[in-house]
């Protein structure tokens, strides 16, 4: 992923919202250091950054002394190759709940412009960190994701039914690969 697709993304992420986009609640409380680790996209709404994933999306998240987050997403291509992305989160504000999250995949040098960073805000969460549902308020992007490549069946179900009624557009949802 170049600098400009990543620009490109980061526009997107912070385009308007409309009135019928505002309201989506974020879980009350995440201990940031139980978040960290690895994460498997088990599905997710289809965007344009992640177009070149054939399977095997993971996210790995690692908590720093000054409270920010580093970020690995992965996955595999078609070709078996894979796609790294590094990238930071930090709290959307830092008087409101550590659940709403800003990241930013453009370079350092970058972040002092605010469409650089996109939402991350963490709507679903197990009681013992399983598994999580992140979202942005427009609804357009989604991520659920596993400490576990597979997730029971039933779960996954529920799931989407909990996305329906938050405002997702559940029918455009697609399945992730993973071994």
């Amino acid at each position: 992923m170049n600098i400009f697709s990543l620009i490109a993304l980061l526009i997107i992420f912070n385009s308007p919202q409309d009135e019928k986009n505002k309201g989506l609640n974020v879980v009350p409380y995440v201990d940031l250091e139980k978040y960290s680790g690895l994460w498997y996209e088990i599905a997710r709404l289809p965007n344009k950054f992640q177009n070149k994933c054939a399977g095997n999306v993971t996210a790995s998240y690692k908590l720093q002394e000054d409270g920010k987050i580093n970020v690995i997403n992965r996955c595999v291509r078609e070709d078996g190759s894979t796609i790294e992305a590094e990238g930071v989160a930090k709290l959307a504000d830092k008087n409101g709940p550590n659940t709403k999250l800003k990241v930013r995949f453009a370079p350092a040098i970058l972040s002092f412009l605010p469409f650089v960073w996109g939402d991350y805000w963490i709507i679903e969460l197990a009681e013992d960190y399983s598994y999580a549902v992140v979202g942005e308020p427009n609804r357009k992007y989604l991520w659920i994701l596993s400490r576990k490549p597979q997730m029971n069946a039933e779960l996954y179900e529920n799931l989407l039914n909990k996305i329906k009624s938050f405002g997702y557009d559940v029918s455009k949802i697609v399945r992730t690969k993973q071994k």
